[in-house]
This record gives structure tokens, C-alpha cells and sequence, in this order.
């Protein structure tokens, strides 16, 4: 195998296979070697499809040689997280209760890929349903992260996280309903973005809530995340929340990467207490260089961002015990009879099965859910959720009224310790505290390497948000910042982490 095909960004590798440099064979065989070789320590796969990547790998490659146009990413291959429908490959979402299911469809998104000729080298491990900020409520066990292989990836989508950074695949698709693209993207090192509310469908996505979920790109390059987005991107009418809308010009901002004369502002209530030292401080330097490069940089505050997490916790929960109902046993997936009933009711099914397909989270979620949406709860938790969501709406209408994007940090910490929070379901809730407002509004948010703490030498983010459709602006203040912080290390962040080997770190 040749490393560099592997440590090629995607962008790099399309190139190469433009030029007939590489042929899309070779460099989904240099990833399935890959894979063979470290992610028996990492875990971040739960399905790989060797034989299917390598089927779709020759197709391009014979439409190329006879002179066929194909996409700019044709031949790239890339990791999808266990959340969407693929038609011939299993999707679990990470629980027992769909082990073996195998879709008789293709999630938009992933018909997308096809089409766009992108060998689909396997399905990432996740958080059960997408419950969880460490990847370690997969009913499958946890993912680590590459940078040590000690501690968390981030989650829900750290599967998704860890391939890219563990160059296991170039590219991947996470899903982020609370900050599970943009938090697993901070603690490994790489790029995630969370798209407009929208802009991305949600056809073929197994729902946790259906009002947040959005799914969007995960990638070692702002550029390589714009180019996946402009494929993934655009109005499905099989989704009736998809946006009627051309694709932000992402691609063509990410070139531009320009920042002087723009306006950031800085989130108060989202850097204070609670906050590692070290991501502060990588923070601050990286807005210092906003600064330099001619942006204006100002202090914005958000007061009803100190309420998000608390509105967030209710509303998630309450749409996941209504999108989960449908696991009963009855049509699909697992079916487990309750012992010592002779002739069992439905009912009794159900219970015996929710009972043993379920893990702990979520069925914490779905009690709690259920409680909130309950006769006599429902205005004093779910509605007053709800008027808090509208408060968060408008204060970043406030901000962006001020300045042209927003920045934060991404995650209060860096990747602690597996099982470390386990047994502390609020501190776990708290790693999203800076990323869930963008989902309750609805606007794109991207999180990007923002350097190592001094602390304990392992990644940071630096999280953007821009005003909802206004995707592309996340792509050139990101771009930017990138080409500086890359300038200043001399390298990309993720050259520093260890190597892997088939014995890990």
C-alpha cells in the first residue's frame, strides 16, 4: 500500500484520478488495507464493503477510460454513518434492535453518492440512535479516538470522525442533531459541518428529532468538506423540510477563502466557565488571526443561549419517543418473546422487545420524552421549551444583524477519557453546550482545528456559524483560518497525532 494515497485529501485524490495518476481501484484498495490494519483499535467502522467499494470503484474507472465525464469526486471513496438507509448494506443506528436490518432503499443522500460515482467503503459506528457525545452507547462498543486510543471520539457521529482522522477513508457523512458532527470534528482534529436546517435531506435518515436532525460532511479540509457538500447538498422533494434552493456556492468560497473587512463576533456566553483552559487559549489565537487578516472582530451576546441546553434536553427527547415508537416489533428489526408467557399479547412483544433492543440512554431519553409530552406537562416543559427556542432564534438574528458570522469554541473540553462519563449523563449532555443552539435555529455551523492543548496535547475546535442558508461564509472564513493556522503549525493539525499500527497507538 502507498501511504500517501491514504493521506491524500480528497480533493488531492481526485485530482490524481483526473489525471490518470491513480486509478479509483488503487485507492479504495490503499483504504480497505488501511481499515484491515488499525481499526481493529479504533472500531470506527461497524460494516465494511470491500467487495461493493471495489464493484463501484472499476465502474468509474471504465467510464473514465472511455472518455465519459464523471463528478470532480468520482472514484473518491467515503465512510457513511450507520444512521442512513443503504440499499444492500445493514443499517443498526448503533442498537440491537436493527442488528442485521438491510434497507430495500437508498437514503437521498446516499443515491447521491452513487450517482456521483463515490465507492462507499462501509457504515461508521455511532451513539445508539444517535444518543450520546462519546460513541460509547453503540450497542456494537465504542469507538476510540486515533489521537489516543484511550479516549473518546466524540459522538454521536464519532465513527464518523475517527475514519477520517485515523485516514481510514478520505471522506465520511455524519449527522448532527446536537453537535455530532461539529464536537466528534473538535475532539479528533478534522472539519465537520453542520449544514442549514434543509439544505441537506433528511429522506432516508432514521429519525431521532426530526426538527434538528441534519445531515452534512466530515473531512480532513475545509475545501474537501465544501466539495462533499456540494454533492449532498440541494431540494429532495421526498423530504417536506427540504429547502427549494440551489446548493451555496461552498465550493467556490472555500477557494476564495477571504476574511478582511468581515464581521465576527465572538459569543459571550459561550468560552467562560467550564471551559478548558487550552481550548480557550487556542481559541483566542485563532481569533487573533481573524483579526490580522483585516476581519472586525466584536463581542456579541446571546442571553437565551444560557437556556439552550435545558430546552434542548426536552425537545430532543420528546420528538425521540415519538420517532422511536415505531420499533415495536411488529414489521421490523428485532422481536424478542417475554419469558414464561405462553400466548403473549402485543403489547407483551413490544415491552419484551423495546425492553432488550434498547440500551440505557436511550431509553432514558424516551421516558423522559414521553414524561414531557405527557397530559398536564406538556405546556410546562415541551411548549416552554419551545417559546425558548424562539428566543435562541432571535437572538441570532440579533447577531447576525451586527456581524457577517459567529464564532465559539466548539467543545468545553478535548476528548476525556473513555467511561469516564459514562455514569453522568448531565456532564456527557454538557459537551454539547456551544453546539446546540445552531440546531435549535437552524442555522450551519462548521467546526474546525483550532491547534493541541497545552494541557494534554490533543485537538481543539473552533466552531462558525452563519445566518441559515448562508452555508457558503462557514466555507470562506474557515478556509481562511485553516490556510493561516496550517501556516503557523507548518503543517496540517493532524500530521501530530501518532501513528497507528495493527497493535495500536
Amino acid at each position: 500500500m502507498n501511504p500517501d494515497i491514504t493521506r491524500s485529501s480528497a480533493a488531492e485524490l481526485a485530482h490524481a484520478l483526473d489525471s490518470g495518476e491513480l486509478s479509483s481501484v488503487e485507492v479504495v484498495q490503499a483504504h480497505l488495507d488501511r481499515i484491515a490494519a488499525v481499526d481493529g483499535d479504533v472500531h470506527a467502522y461497524l460494516h465494511v464493503d470491500g467487495e461493493g467499494a471495489l464493484a463501484a470503484a472499476r465502474e468509474v474507472d471504465q467510464r473514465r477510460a472511455s472518455g465519459e465525464e464523471v463528478h470532480v469526486l468520482a472514484g473518491v471513496p467515503i465512510a457513511v454513518k450507520d444512521v442512513m438507509a443503504t440499499k444492500g448494506l445493514p443499517t443498526t443506528c448503533g442498537s440491537k434492535i436493527l442488528e442485521g436490518w438491510v434497507p430495500p432503499y437508498d437514503a437521498t443522500l446516499v443515491a447521491k453518492l452513487r450517482a456521483a460515482g463515490m465507492p462507499i467503503l462501509g457504515k461508521t459506528n455511532m451513539d445508539e440512535f444517535a444518543m450520546g457525545s462519546s460513541t460509547e452507547h453503540s450497542a456494537y462498543g465504542p469507538t476510540h479516538n486515533p489521537w489516543d486510543l484511550t479516549r473518546i471520539p466524540g459522538g454521536s457521529g464519532g465513527g464518523s470522525s475517527a475514519v477520517v482522522a485515523a485516514y481510514e477513508a478520505p471522506l465520511a457523512i455524519g449527522t448532527d442533531t446536537g453537535g455530532s458532527i461539529r464536537q466528534p470534528a473538535s475532539v479528533t482534529g478534522t472539519v465537520g459541518v453542520k449544514p442549514t436546517y434543509g439544505g441537506v435531506s433528511r429522506y432516508g435518515l432514521v429519525a431521532l428529532a426530526s426538527s434538528l436532525d441534519q445531515a452534512g460532511p466530515c473531512t480532513r479540509t475545509v475545501l474537501d468538506a465544501a466539495l462533499l457538500h456540494s454533492v449532498i447538498g440541494g431540494h429532495d422533494p421526498l423530504d417536506s423540510t427540504s429547502i427549494d434552493a440551489p446548493v451555496p456556492a461552498v465550493v467556490e468560497a472555500a477557494r476564495r477563502a477571504e476574511v478582511k473587512g468581515l464581521r465576527v463576533g465572538v459569543i459571550k456566553e459561550l468560552g467562560g466557565e467550564g471551559y478548558q483552559a487550552g481550548v480557550r487559549a487556542r481559541f483566542d489565537e485563532s481569533v487573533a488571526l481573524l483579526q490580522e487578516a483585516g476581519a472586525e472582530v466584536v463581542e456579541v451576546s446571546c442571553p437565551s443561549f444560557d437556556y439552550a441546553l435545558a430546552a434542548y434536553y426536552l425537545i430532543l427527547p420528546s420528538e425521540a419517543s415519538s420517532n422511536l415508537a415505531k420499533f415495536d416489533a411488529m414489521r421490523y428489526g428485532l422481536r424478542v418473546l417475554p419469558e414464561g408467557v405462553d400466548d403473549p399479547s402485543a403489547e407483551q412483544v413490544m415491552a419484551a422487545t423495546r425492553d432488550a433492543g434498547f440500551g440505557d440512554e436511550v431509553k432514558r431519553r424516551i421516558i423522559l420524552g414521553t414524561y414531557a409530552l405527557s397530559s398536564g406537562y406538556y405546556d410546562a416543559y415541551y411548549g416552554q421549551a419551545q417559546k425558548v427556542r424562539r428566543l435562541i432564534a432571535n437572538d441570532f438574528s440579533a447577531a447576525f444583524e451586527k456581524v457577517d458570522v459567529l464564532v465559539s469554541p466548539t467543545a468545553p473540553t478535548t476528548a476525556f477519557k473513555l467511561g469516564d462519563k459514562l455514569d453522568d449523563p448531565m456532564s456527557m449532555y454538557l459537551q454539547d453546550v456551544a453546539t446546540i443552539p445552531a440546531n435549535l435555529a437552524g442555522v450551519p455551523g462548521m467546526s474546525l482545528p483550532s491547534g493541541l492543548a497545552d494541557e494534554d496535547g490533543l485537538p481543539t475546535g473552533i466552531q462558525i456559524l452563519a445566518p441559515a442558508t448562508q452555508d457558503q461564509r462557514l466555507y470562506g472564513v474557515g478556509s481562511a483560518l485553516e490556510r493561516m493556522l496550517n501556516d503557523r503549525w507548518g503543517a496540517p493539525l493532524l500530521t501530530r497525532a501518532p501513528e497507528l499500527s495493527a497493535k495500536g497507538a
